[in-house]
């Protein structure tokens, strides 16, 4: 198949580059943008020498459905709700790795985004690409909402307990830590080094504009579940998601039960990795790949579930997952072109 990524100077975008170039199925692929025309992408990202040397071309939505199958979207909020319908239009496949196709209600997306929603005959076409729990739907679609970073490790880390109704889901806390490539290639005061280096932020509290999406999954799954308390925050390294989540168990459990629902549940899961007993994962044990490592503790005195979920923000959280769904739409194996080991150390 022919391939087309919008967007590939930023960091979403590169690592899209470096994930198909090893994909069997990626027959050819063409970047394309709105500004950057004639430049090679290997003069944005030099590491990618020899193995890009075409130039972006300028960026059309009827000439590039017309030139390839499925199209990547790494732009920014607001671009490609106008882009995706565009390329439907056309008779392409499109995944999003942006926001804008997230949020079913338009309402809630212009309140959290700041910015008018995607018009809902395009919310209402595109399916919810979190890879482990939306198969089925993700093998019928043809515009694909990639999640979030921070919601992939949420939801994967959650699901179990919300979807078996083991916690009170009015208890539950999510703490959580990114990377600063999270933020994006263009520089700014919040990832300046001498901000950043040795410092460790907390940021856009109760304002973060994936609590609506993880809230929205959420209730999806139990109907019980409110509104939830997620705080991000910001450390000096560059790639890597940590949650740490916190619910109240509906009764008395073991962490050895847990454990078993966990590992039963994620079975079949070719990158959710569950952890033995003692065991907690690190964001340097899934650099680079497409993993999530989850790590389950109970206290008994406190009756309190505590769960921990890795990724990397940038490939599970992003390019990662896109090609997983991909795959999945193609009847592939999901794991086609994502068989990295991470880098470690």
């Amino acid at each position: 198949m022919k391939v087309g990524i919008i967007g590939a100077t930023g960091y979403g975008g590169a690592d899209l580059l470096r994930l198909l170039w090893q994909h069997p199925e990626a027959e050819e692929i063409i970047t394309y943008t709105s500004s950057k025309q004639d430049l090679h992408i290997h003069e944005s990202y030099p590491h990618l020498t020899a193995m890009y040397e075409q130039k972006l071309e300028e960026l059309d939505a009827q000439k590039v459905a017309s030139e390839v199958d499925i199209v990547f979207l790494a732009t920014p909020p607001g671009v490609s709700s106008e882009l995706t319908a565009l390329l439907a239009q056309y008779g392409a496949q499109v995944i999003d790795l942006s926001g804008d196709l997230r949020l079913e209600d338009p309402d809630t997306y212009t309140a959290w985004y700041k910015r008018p929603s995607a018009p809902s005959n395009l919310l209402n076409q595109a399916v919810y690409g979190l890879s482990e729990w939306n198969q089925e739907e993700i093998k019928e679609a043809d515009i694909i909402a990639n999640p979030g970073c921070y919601p992939t490790a949420i939801l994967l880390g959650l699901a179990p307990l919300i979807k078996e109704g083991l916690i009170d889901p009015n208890s539950i806390i999510i703490d959580a830590k990114s990377g600063t490539s999270g933020a994006g290639r263009t520089p700014s005061l919040m990832t300046h080094f001498s901000e950043m280096n040795e410092n460790f932020k907390a940021y856009q509290v109760n304002t973060h504009k994936h609590i609506p999406e993880i809230e929205q999954v959420l209730k999806s799954w139990n109907d019980k579940v409110g509104a939830i308390t997620f705080q991000p925050h910001l450390v000096p390294m560059v790639r890597g998601i940590m949650a740490t989540m916190y619910g109240v168990s509906i009764k008395p459990t073991s962490e050895e039960a847990l454990r078993g629902l966990y590992e039963e549940t994620y079975k079949e899961s070719r990158f959710v990795r569950i952890r033995p007993a003692g065991s907690y994962p690190a964001t340097k044990e899934v650099y680079g790949s497409n993993f999530c490592d989850i790590g389950i503790g109970y206290d008994e005195r406190t009756n309190r579930i505590t769960v921990i979920s890795v990724i990397d923000n940038v490939v599970k959280g992003a390019s990662g997952q896109a090609i997983q769904n991909w795959n999945i739409m193609n009847g592939w194996d999901e794991a086609t072109g994502l068989n990295v080991v991470p880098t470690y150390p």
